[in-house]
Formats: C-alpha cells, structure tokens, sequence
C-alpha cells in the first residue's frame, strides 16, 4: 500500500511495542495443506450489495487429514466438496468467527497428495472499504476489492497468508453494461450465463499471494498507453476519466525506469491503474491492477499544483516498484513487511528524479528522513521488523517505522555500497526468489555479497533494534575524529532500557562531490576524516542518525551554511531542532539557525526551518504575549524573503513556487500578516473562480489562509464545491479547508458534516483530525467527540481509527493527557492499541518540552 497516507497525515502514524501471546500464534492456519491454483467464478448484485461464489482450489496435502482449515469471513458456505481419485467426499463446515477461520471436515480421511476443493458460497459486498466492497458514487454503485493484510477472506475462502502463494483463474459474471478488471487481461468475453449479462475471463495469474488478487466491477472509462510493449491504462469513473492522462505518463516512463534498473522484465501481460471513489489507502499494489484513492492518481495537468503533481509519480512509482518488490517477490510473513514497502518507499524517489529532476526530490527525500529520525526518537517505538500476527497486529504494521525506516536505512546502505553495487544486490535478491518468498536475511545477505562489505551486520543493527542513534563526535585533528554512540530520544527523560550499538555507515563531507564512509561500530572509536574546509559527518544528508558536534565545530558549520548541499542543510537544521527537543540545545540556538536559512533558495530547506518555528509557536510560546511576539518575529525575518520572490509567475521554477508557498504560508498563517491574509483572501477567490487563473501551488496555500480568517459565506462556498467537484484535487481540498475555520459554529458545521453520513468514511476522519490539529478548534472538537462518539466511532474504518486516536495526542497539558487516556481506555477502537500509546507520548513530549524551553523562549524573545 501506497505511503501517501501518511504524507497526509504529516506523521500522524502509529506504532509501538506489541506483546504477542499464544492465543495470536492460534490464529495462523495449519500448514498441512498447500494450494496450488484457485479457480474463482463470481457474480456480484450490486443492487442488493451481495455476491455468490464458485471455487475450485487445487491443494496438496502434505499428511493425511479428515480436516482442512483455511480462512473465511463474513462468508456463508452452500456446499464444500472434495475430489479425490475422482470421486467426490462431502464436507461439513465449522466456522470460528473470531480466527476468521473456517474448517471442513471430511467422514473420511483424505490421502496425502493432490486433491481439488469445490466451494459454493455466497457473501456480502461491505460498506467497510475491506474485502469484497461496495464504491459509491452519485449515480450509481462498484464492486471492487481491498485484500492487504487479511481481508481476500471475505471474498473466497482461502489460504489468506502470504505464503501460500498461488496461481488464480478468475472469471466474473456482471451486467451487460458493465466491464471488469482484474490481474490479468480478459480471455473471452461470453453473454450469458442469464439474459443481460456477460461474463468475463482473465488469463492464468503468476504464483501469487491472496493479498493481491484483485476484481472490480463498473463502467468504468480508460486512457491507454504502453511501455516496453506492456500495455498501461488508468481507469477511473466516467466523469473523471479525462483527469487520468497524467498518471499514464508517468507510468511509462516509471515501468521503462524499473525494467533497467532490476533488470528484469515488468512481470505481468499488463498495467491497470484504476481510481476509485471509495479508498482507504492511498493506493494498493494488486499484481497488474493497482487501485487508488482517487487524489493519488487523477489530477488536471494544466491546473495542477507542483505538490500534487509529485504525490501522483510517488504513488504510481511506489506501486510500480511493488510489481516486483512484494508482488513477484513476497515477504514470507508480515512481520518482514518492510521489505515490501520500506523498499517501495526508498524506490519511489528515483524514477520521478529522473522523470523530473527540476522537482528536486532529494531534498523531499531528505525532509522525509528527518521527520522519521523524529517519529523513531519517541519514548515509544518498535523494531522494523516486529511480531504479528493477528489482524489488528498486521494493520497497525503499515506505519512511519516499516515505511519510513525501512526505506530511510535502504538509502544510507545504498549511499554506503555505491548506486551501482546495492543495484546488483537488488537485481540477484530478486531473481534468486521469483515468483516466491523471501525474508530479511535473504535481502542483506544478496547485498553483503556483491559488496563485500559488511551490510548484513550494518541492517541487522537497524532493523532489529528500536530507535536511532546519535553521534556525538570531537574536533577532528590530524585525519582522525573520536566518536561515541549511544541511543536518542527527542525526551530527556527518556532512557533506553539496556545499551545498544548500531554499526553506522558515516560519511564525512569532503571538498569536493559526495563522502568519505566510514563504519562505527562499538560504543566509541576513531574514525578517519578526509581533508576538508570544515568538518561536516553527514555528507549528503543520508545517515540514519543524528548528530553533535563540539559548540566550536557547530559554529564552523553554521559558518559554512551555505557551502552544504541542500539535504545536508535539511540533516543540520534536523539535528539541531531534536537536539532542542532533548534539552542539548537551547529554543534561542535553533531561532538562530532558522534566521540563517531564512533567504535559502531551497523550499526544502525553508520548509524544514519554518516547521520548527511553527512548533515553538505551537507548542512552548504558551501565552497570547509570547505567540504575538513569536509572530512579529516570524513576519520581520520571513517577510523580506518573501517580498524577493516578487509575483508568481508561469515561469518560476517548481522550486520557487513550493518556496513562495511555503513562505507566504508563515507569513500570512503563523504571522498573520494583514497584507499576505487579504493578499490570500484575493488570490483564493480568483483561483475559486478559475483553476487556471492562479499558480495552484500558491493558491492551496492562500485557501488556507483565507479559510482561517474565513466567515460563513466563505465555507459556503467551500462546502459546495466538495460536494459538486468532479476534480478529485480540488473537491479533496475544499473539503479538508472546512476544518480550518477557527469560527465556533463553524466548528460545529465541521464536526457535525463528518458524521453526518455525507461525507465518505475514507475522508470524515481527517475532518475530525484537523479539528484536532487546530490550536484554537482542539477544545471543542474533543469535546464534540466525546458528546457524540456513537456517530464517530460508526464512520470508523479499520484504518481510520487508529488515525483518530492518534491525532488526540495534540494537547499540551496533564489534564487533557489523563481525559484522552482514561476516555480510550473505556472506548476501544480496532488496531488502535499502538496509537493510544503514542498519543500519550506525544502529549508527555509536549508538556516537558514547553517546561524545559517556555522561559528559554521568553528571554530570547525579550532580547
């Protein structure tokens, strides 16, 4: 699955240390039996939201048995058979709904060897966004399906693990209006088997995992292409087909990049990308049918801001790498799910670097680091790879750690090895494990021997333990710096509960392009520097740590400022902050920093300043004196800077843009400058009026701003056109602008239209979130919540809870903090366990971080 959701969520992921107890090992199947090959043939009624299924498994039995037990939900079985020397054994089934497991048990004791299951059977089409589901829109209903984790289940009994691997026959009996899309491309097309319908059938799958079958059913309308003699489409409802040529685009030029770079062929006969009204990911790597949230695939080219632009090649880069990385190649249990989207997650990047290199995705690259050393340096956090077993355990996997982690240590290794060198250690992974399973140590030992390096030490102490290091070094002297390690954490307070060591690849910055690299490992040791201007221990902003240097080293570094690299920039200004967070640094010493960078030419660089500048402003400036003067000092550094950048034009760079947004974001939201608000208020009504009249990367920022100090007329007019918008970008950010209004009524409106039932359950929670978020709506929203939790809790999918938990975390006091607890503590939410944990953390984080800086921030602002 695509990790754009948590790109939207701005770290609002969820983790922690799981205890795993017997009773979640009971939850795994029996491993006697093996299927081989599945037969599906179904016919979904999409007025009445059922389903019948026919099911044939090819299976070998490894030891006689008089019962095979496989996996099913929400299914209701009509009849189960088996044939064995060509007769036909009935069976009776047994079902634990709370396994999800069904059993079959046989009067007679089957063989050892191969025997064919028959399954008749019916089922629901849900409205929970898992499974085999229901997709509405204002005209009419889709079936399509969401597997990933646990949830093929629900749609045909099944070895539901990934595995047990498989090939697939699929056929789909649908209107005669409607077509389908699945795996694979369509066989025949037969009418019948009643009078207005047909019946449609795909081609023989690869071995596969049950998680990535797919089938969809609609009217849905294409734009085609090809690549490498692959034919592409990307599909969407018929009023909104013409916002897919984009995304086509893009995955020419991504499946031509992947092809090279594995060397191995793209591995199935075609490439579905389909957009679907209801989603809860952000996208799903179905093998050659890879569904999305509609905002991750179909935008308007011409209209469209350089941010959206660039979360379409991520998502469509990120499955893509899928097809070979998790889907031709699977991790053998969830617990190394890394190894599918960390991979995914570090891969993404560089086709669309390639594709456009004037979007600078290094520097997003290097801000995506950043924010994930911060998420590991919580009180609470857990290994890369990690137990799990149960449902809920496997869903609350897909965070910030197997994400963003994973794909952090995958680029450090890779800058370690050299491009070239991890590229052959990918390509020899790959073809040793085709079409099968594979585990972490299969990964890192392809890569420790094509490198001869020690990368299996080096992965091993990054995927096994919790947390990151720091690194604290001395003034280097004569070709040679003293170095120790130990474990980081963002609270003071915080201590880790034994000594642990990584062995970290450190780069040093020399005088001229990229680093020389080191190994550390052990506590402490002597590291040889190479010669250079000033001494820098993060050369192109891709070590997995963070950094101290001496106050005399620090102050030559921030002397050389402008002599780093913009990722290197990213890593010091990270490193500096969580030193702050720590309570190594002082508020005044980071302010600092942040004033040196303010006229940078990098919207990452900027961007990275000003998001710590807003949580001094949010979270230790405690009084309305300190926030005013927070904000005079915001407008007089930034406003300059921004002034500079002179009036968007058609031929800024895409650089300049995000720059000229992100500055005019401080300004006006943080500063609440008068002239950027009504410049903002002006600005949002012209775009409203005309997408192509304004520089849309700007103008998302100015509708902020503008709904901020927005009245009633104005949500209005925003609530109209989330609900009338055909453009998927647009109508997503009218919609989450509703939440910015600092208005109580307003507030009200927000709260009340989340649970209303009209807005998709996909979307109502981030309503609720960005309530949460916001300083002056987070009182009322908890209150609201509490007051109507029923309607809350009944808009919850199995994701979206978990999310909603976790953006509780945002006060600031001990007595918001016990309320949150005490109050999920009582009301449990699925797969949410991890996210009460960081909830509290955060607030904990907050409280002692406003102690230990409110007065350090006071004096700085009093000089």
């Amino acid at each position: 699955m695509s990790a754009c959701i948590f790109r939207v969520l701005r770290g609002a992921v969820l983790f922690a240390t799981t205890a795993v107890t017997f009773s979640a090992f009971a939850q795994r199947i029996p491993d006697n039996v093996i299927p081989e090959h599945y037969v599906l043939s179904l016919t979904p009624d999409l007025k009445a939201a059922t389903f019948a299924g026919s099911e044939k498994i090819d299976v070998v039995v490894k030891q006689p048995t008089d019962a095979i037990t496989l996996n099913a939900a929400e299914i209701k079985f009509e009849s189960v058979s088996a044939k064995v020397d060509g007769k036909d054994l009935k069976a009776d089934v047994t079902t634990d709904d709370a396994k999800e497991q069904a059993t079959f048990h046989f009067a007679k004791t089957l063989p050892a060897g191969r025997i064919t299951l028959a399954v008749e059977y019916t089922g629901i089409l849900n409205g929970q966004l898992r499974g085999f589901y229901l997709s509405k829109t204002a005209k009419r209903n889709y079936a399509v399906t969401q597997f990933e984790p646990t949830d093929a289940r629900r749609a045909f009994p099944s070895f539901d693990e990934p595995g047990y691997k498989a090939t697939f026959d699929v056929s789909l009996t649908v209107d005669k209006n409607d077509t389908a899309i699945s795996n694979t491309n369509i066989i025949a097309d037969t009418p019948g088997p009643i009078v207005g319908e047909h019946t449609l059938h795909f081609a023989t799958t690869p071995k596969m995992s049950t998680y990535l079958v797919a089938f969809l059913v609609g009217d849905f309308q294409c734009t085609s292409g090809e690549s490498d003699g692959v034919p592409i489409r990307a599909c969407a409802t018929p009023d909104k087909v013409q916002y897919t040529k984009f995304a086509v685009k893009a995955a020419e030029y991504v499946l031509h990049y992947y092809d090279t770079y594995f060397g191995i062929k793209y591995p199935m006969p075609k490439l579905d990308m389909i957009g679907l009204p209801d989603f809860e990911a952000g996208a799903m790597e179905n093998f050659g049918a890879i569904t999305y949230r509609e905002t991750d695939l179909l935008i308007d080219e011409n209209t469209a801001s350089v941010g959206a632009k660039k979360n379409v090649g991520l998502v469509v880069a990120h499955e893509m790498a899928h097809q070979w990385f998790g889907d031709m190649v699977t991790m053998q249990w969830w617990n190394n799910l890394w190894l599918n989207e960390g991979f995914a997650t570090w891969m993404e990047n560089k086709p669309i670097e390639a594709w456009h290199p004037e979007w600078k995705m290094t520097e997003d690259v290097a801000e995506g680091l950043n924010g994930t050393l911060n998420l590991d340096a919580q009180r609470t956090t857990r290994t890369i790879r990690a137990e799990a077993n149960t449902p809920d355990e496997i869903n609350e996997m897909f965070d910030g750690i197997t994400y963003g982690k994973a794909g952090a240590m995958l680029l450090m290794v890779e800058n370690y090895e050299g491009p070239e060198t991890f590229r052959k250690g990918v390509h020899n992974y790959l073809a040793a494990h085709m079409y099968g399973n594979a585990t972490a140590e299969n990964f890192w030992d392809a890569q420790t021997e094509v490198s001869h390096k020690q990368i299996d030490k080096i992965m091993n102490s990054f995927v096994s333990q919790p947390g990151e290091p720091i690194l604290n070094f001395t003034e280097a002297k004569d070709g040679s710096v003293q170095v120790s390690q130990q474990r980081f954490f963002l609270s003071p307070s915080s201590k880790a509960d034994g000594p642990q060591q990584w062995s970290a690849p450190v780069c040093f910055k020399t005088g001229t392009e990229g680093g020389s690299c080191e190994v550390l490992n052990g506590d402490q040791a002597t590291l040889k520097t190479p010669q250079a201007p000033f001494f820098f221990a993060d050369a192109e902003g891709k070590g997995y740590y963070r950094s101290s240097y001496p106050e005399n080293v620090y102050k030559q570094i921030v002397a050389h400022v402008n002599d780093l690299t913009p990722e290197e920039r990213i890593a010091l200004l990270g490193d500096q902050w969580a030193q702050v967070r720590a309570e190594k640094a002082s508020v005044a010493s980071y302010l600092s920093l942040a004033e040196a960078v303010k006229d940078d030419s990098s919207a990452g660089v900027v961007g990275t300043a000003l998001g710590a500048v807003n949580t001094i402003y949010g979270q230790i400036a405690a009084t309305p004196e300190d926030k005013a003067s927070l904000r005079a000092w915001v407008v007089k550094t930034f406003k300059p800077s921004l002034d500079r950048l002179g009036e968007a034009s058609s031929s800024d760079s895409p650089d300049k843009r995000e720059l000229r947004a992100t500055l005019f974001g401080a300004v006006g939201g943080m500063g609440k400058d008068p002239q950027v608000i009504a410049e903002a208020k002006t600005i949002a009504a012209k775009y409203l009026a005309d997408q192509g009249s304004e520089d849309a990367t700007l103008a998302q920022t100015a509708l902020g701003i503008a709904a901020a100090n927005g009245d009633a007329a104005f949500y209005d007019q925003l609530q109209k056109i989330a609900e009338t918008s055909t453009n998927p970008e647009l109508q997503e950010e009218a919609l989450h602008l509703l939440a910015s209004f600092e208005n109580p009524e307003l507030v009200k409106r927000t709260f009340e239209y989340a649970i209303s039932g009209k807005v998709r359950n996909q979307d109502s929670p981030f309503l609720i979130l960005g309530l949460m978020r916001g300083s002056s709506t987070r009182d009322l929203a908890w209150q609201l919540i509490q007051q109507n939790w029923d309607r809350v809790s009944a808009q919850m999918t199995t994701m979206m809870g978990g999310y909603l938990v976790a953006g509780s975390g945002s006060f600031c006091s001990a007595d918001k903090r016990d309320a949150v607890v005490d109050f999920y503590s009582t009301h449990k939410v699925h797969a949410a366990e991890r996210a009460l944990y960081r909830a509290k953390d955060q607030m904990n984080d907050c409280i002692e971080l406003r102690s230990a800086q409110e007065p350090k921030l006071k004096n700085w602002l009093g000089e």
